[in-house]
């Protein structure tokens, strides 16, 4: 009996960040449509098909490459090998006119928003991604803000568009009741979307820095991480500013649950898992007043115009001197994180992905 629905897993990684997590949470709650998993990573209890490991952003733009010539000519032969009714990637990749139906998940359309001229990123955006959304047979996005966007920018009607929101592991996640330390987190990237460098600046204006630490999580990046450990030389802050580079999914839970509170300034963000994660373990949120957030955080944030640094300074300044605020925020975090969940997200996806199955039955 053929197998029905293939779902690409080749672009999950050793170290999972945003669309990892997401394609290994929401796949339990695919089982039952008996998917066929292209993988070069083993999964107990599925149907899987081998693939080659190098193509994942871990190999960096050599691995971007070689995954889209593999999905443009491999991926479609492996479909028709299989006879496949439905392909499902967690990210905007399909091959283009092969006859393939297939659904897409998309997470956001940043480097639209703030592409650089010669960026790979860019031209991807522009050029491959329209294509690929045009012939989708359903495209899943993470939140109203990535509709909008989707609409906007390359003018898919709504009617192909589901906005399912991003959920957080409970297990991982959660108030682990530990003493509170002096430190505001950060968590991601540090493209300079993410706005870190106002974020820095607006560090340096609290008074008293030396009260406080701010702490950086991300893999290093050579783009942009000098820029950052510049910055913060030349304002003297090497004492107040911890660069942890990539910090483990074990651990992150201890970092939020112990921090004054998570600060996330970004300029856009398709959804902002870091900010749910964060709620969940009961941290305090300061974050951005536009995109996805606001639907993310809901009344549980404190909302900064992410362009203005004196708002992040006197954000970071309320939390941080205000005992009776960080306590209402915590438990507003964690009444807010208690509305999202992977089973909401999992079985969602799965009712698209079966309504699209059998509408080629």
């Amino acid at each position: 009996m053929a197998n029905n629905l293939l779902i690409n897993l080749a672009v999950l990684m050793q170290r999972p960040t945003g669309i990892s997590t997401y394609a290994l949470n929401i796949l339990p709650y695919l089982k039952n449509l008996s998917p066929t998993l292209l993988t070069a990573q083993p999964f107990e209890d599925y149907s899987c098909y081998a693939i080659p490991a190098d193509m994942t952003p871990e190999q960096g733009a050599k691995g971007h490459l070689k995954r889209l010539i593999w999905t443009q000519f491999q991926l479609a032969q492996i479909y028709q090998q299989q006879q496949a009714q439905l392909l499902f990637s967690p990210l905007p990749e399909a091959p283009l006119f092969s006859g393939c139906r297939y659904a897409v998940m998309v997470h956001d359309l940043i480097p639209l928003r703030f592409g650089q001229a010669r960026s790979p990123m860019t031209y991807y955006c522009r050029y491959y991604l329209p294509q690929v959304l045009n012939q989708a047979q359903h495209i899943l996005c993470n939140s109203l803000a990535t509709a909008r966007d989707i609409s906007q920018f390359l003018g898919i009607p709504a009617k192909k568009l589901t906005p399912i929101p991003l959920g957080y592991d409970k297990t991982n996640f959660r108030d682990l009741n530990l003493p509170e330390s002096n430190y505001f987190l950060y968590v991601g990237r540090s493209a300079p979307y993410k706005n870190t460098q106002r974020l820095i600046s607006a560090f340096s204006a609290i008074a008293k820095p030396h009260n406080y630490q701010l702490w950086l999580t991300g893999t290093h990046d050579p783009r942009y991480t000098p820029t950052l450990t510049a910055q913060v030389q030349e304002l003297g802050l090497q004492e107040q500013v911890k660069f942890l580079d990539y910090v483990s999914y074990s651990e992150l839970p201890k970092l939020m649950n112990q921090a004054l509170a998570l600060v996330f300034p970004s300029l856009w963000e398709g959804f902002g898992l870091p900010v749910l994660e964060a709620m969940a373990c009961g941290t305090p949120i300061i974050t951005s007043n536009l995109a996805s957030l606001p639907e993310v955080a809901g009344e549980a944030a404190l909302y900064i115009n992410p362009y203005n640094p004196d708002e992040m300074t006197r954000a970071m300044q309320q939390v941080g001197k205000d005992e009776k605020m960080r306590s209402h925020l915590r438990q507003a975090s964690l009444t807010q994180a208690s509305k999202f969940s992977w089973e909401t997200t999992g079985n969602a996806t799965y009712s698209v992905l079966s309504a699209s199955l059998s509408a080629e039955c």
